[in-house]
């Protein structure tokens, strides 16, 4: 059974960092491509960063700077570093592949507040 496994959010200042990790049981993605994606409430759901299976990443525009996607196969592990959070990269934030997408999972929580 494929599950995506969150973790890492919390309740920071403007200004702080976190590291967000999502790990992937029962699959194998150390040849797709990932991607970061974060949602508030009552919205869709939108693409933050991506990294393909050779490395090669993209950033949405209001995070280029400040996040940093990386990936550790053999730990079937995708990270996302955020610096110099703002209030809003409040949200939740969930990885998954690109379409078709696997079963998502819970998310992490991620709020920045003063």
């Amino acid at each position: 059974q494929v599950q995506l496994v969150e973790a890492g959010g919390g309740s920071v200042q403007p200004g702080g960092s976190l590291r967000l990790s999502c790990t992937a049981f029962g699959f194998s993605f150390s040849a797709y491509t990932l991607d970061w994606y974060r949602q508030l409430p009552e919205k869709q759901r939108e693409l933050v960063a991506q990294i393909t299976g050779e490395g090669t990443t993209f950033y949405e525009d209001s995070v280029k700077g400040r996040f940093t996607i990386s990936r550790d196969n053999a730990k079937n592990t995708v990270y996302l570093q955020m610096n110099s959070l703002k209030p809003e990269d409040t949200a939740v934030y969930y990885c998954n592949k690109p379409l078709p997408h696997l079963p998502w999972g819970p998310g992490t929580q991620v709020t920045v507040s003063s």
